[in-house]
């Protein structure tokens, strides 16, 4: 047996407890004991090695409920397009990024954001054509729902003037008929699937990079909602005794078929490595006008975004994954997404319930108030990510103008006893915990705006935030009774930092940093 006592002034269990404790026995890899309990233990054992940690302040390892590892170890070496301020900014750094490529590679990244251009313009492939050197181009959007193509990606996938608009989906063209360049939702999924094929590059080594990056910043534990490819690579790393964190992995929708055959099911596992639930899209993003919304955007009649999935397969689809055990985490961003999921889980409650499934909904965004309640009310967990939130400000309030809904309603969703769950939907957004913690805490940028926050009523303590990070991923992988909190029998993932969130304005969250993870009782990162 490898026992360790770990000890430091400010160990904070978030188990219930209001008062921090000063020690943490750790016999292989498992909590034994706390406080004094723990000194009791360690000293009537031998050989138990002591460890004084540093910092401010010790929690529970950070849980992100809704990560694309695959694709943010893919992006750290492609084209970067965030903070663009200009289609002709973005367009330099598409020719300068060109430049480094070997001849005829296929371009990705991307991340660029034409709402916040100085002159708000649709890109097109013709401007992309300029750049492109004898390079394929496909960029995703900020938020990863739109793509910008240029001519070459388009006849890559076989995209013509005669190509239908699939459904859940939309080809833009231009006036004679012609693609743009511009897909949107469904009809970016041939592109996306070369962004995620050995066109980006070696993902074995890519995911050893990102790991290191995600322990960093005080990750133990991931749920990742990226393709079969990212989990074949994750257990390739488990098998070579590679993986030092834990990864709880999402069944993409088009494999769910050949999940159920195979008799995966949420949930299985070891304590490394889970099956989580399959994804499925009901509509789309805020950013590319496409969420599904109950009422048109403002000032663009008729469009109320894009129903990706429409209810009636949505229904049938969440029953044969329940009916399967599998849980089912569908992404609603629009009030009109969120309803009819609630009532597409509610259709299928009876079954969910006896197979003990915990289905979500990733996002949550704006819902309607009425809606709120049943979030508890159904055992359906909101899936949320606190930064979207603070990105967003600008275009919810230009899209979403006066409009009674509950937007990011953390507060709300919380007083009415519905389980919340944090994460970043990283490499969207940065996927640093602590981001999201202040953003939670104070509902402001990065750049302390708005003052106030921005509705301010729906904004998060200190401790809440916190156990949305922690105990609420845990929760909604079933892993309550072994990951998310520090408690006798719970495995020994915490972190260390440099500064005690609980004791710090509520401003300087955001600049708390990490200095060691510890996963399964092993130190996996040190500064």
């Amino acid at each position: 047996m490898v026992s360790t006592i770990f000890r430091h002034a400010r160990i904070h269990t978030m188990d219930g407890t209001a008062a921090p404790v000063d020690a943490m026995l750790v016999v292989d890899g498992v909590i034994a004991g706390l406080g004094a309990q723990a000194v009791a233990l360690a000293e009537s054992r031998r050989g138990v090695a002591v460890v004084e940690l540093d910092g401010a302040a010790v929690l529970p390892g950070f849980i992100d409920a809704h990560i694309h590892t695959g694709a943010f170890a893919r992006e750290h070496d492609a084209l970067n397009l965030r903070g663009a301020k200009s289609l002709d900014e973005a367009l330099e750094r598409v020719r300068d990024y060109v430049a480094t490529r070997e001849p005829g590679a296929f371009i990705l990244g991307g991340r660029w954001d034409s709402n916040a251009w100085d002159v708000p313009v649709q890109p097109d492939r013709y401007a992309l054509d300029t750049v492109s050197a004898g390079h394929p181009i496909a960029l995703p959007s900020i938020d990863g729902h739109t793509v910008w193509a240029n001519s070459l990606a388009l006849e890559a996938v076989g995209y013509t003037a005669a190509t239908p608009d699939p459904i859940g989906g939309e080809i833009v063209r231009d006036a004679s008929g012609e693609p743009t360049g511009i897909l949107r939702e469904s009809a970016r999924y041939p592109l996306r699937n070369l962004m995620h094929s050995p066109l980006a590059g070696d993902l074995l080594a890519q995911l050893r990079t990102a790991q290191q990056h995600l322990l960093s910043i005080g990750l133990t534990s991931v749920h990742d909602l990226d393709a079969e490819d990212v989990r074949a690579a994750y257990l390739d790393l488990k098998a070579r005794g590679e993986l030092a964190l834990r990864v709880h992995k999402s069944i993409p929708l088009e494999y769910l078929d050949e999940a159920i055959a195979e008799g995966r099911q949420t949930g299985q596992g070891d304590d490394w490595f889970t099956t989580g639930p399959v994804k499925i899209f009901s509509d789309g993003a805020l950013g590319s006008h496409t969420s599904h919304m109950g009422e048109d955007f403002t000032g663009q009649h008729g469009n109320r975004g894009i129903e990706v999935v429409p209810y009636p397969d949505l229904v049938a689809l969440v029953g044969k994954a329940a009916a399967a055990g599998i849980a089912v985490a569908t992404h609603a961003i629009g009030d009109e997404a969120n309803h009819r999921v609630l009532n597409a889980y509610e259709h299928n409650r009876a079954v969910s319930s006896a197979r003990g499934l915990r289905h979500r909904i990733e996002h949550a965004q704006h819902i309607r108030h009425s809606d709120i309640a049943r979030f508890a009310e159904l055992g359906v967990l909101p899936s949320l990510q606190p930064t979207h939130c603070t990105s967003d400000i600008p275009i919810a309030k230009k899209l979403l103008n006066g409009r009674s809904l509950g937007n990011y309603a953390w507060r709300s969703l919380t007083d009415v006893g519905a389980q919340i769950v944090f994460g970043s939907d990283g490499p969207i957004e940065d996927p640093t915990p602590m981001h999201g913690v202040h953003a939670a805490v104070t509902r402001q940028n990065e750049h302390g705006q708005p003052p106030g926050g921005w509705e301010p009523a729906e904004r998060l303590s200190v401790g809440e935030a916190i156990a949305a990070y922690s105990f609420g991923g845990a929760f909604a992988a079933g892993q309550e009774k072994r990951v998310g909190r520090l408690a006798v029998g719970q495995l020994a993932d915490f972190i260390v930092l440099d500064a005690d969130p609980f004791s710090i304005p509520a401003e300087e969250l955001r600049t708390v940093s990490v200095l060691s993870t510890v996963v399964g009782g092993t130190v996996r990162y040190r500064r």
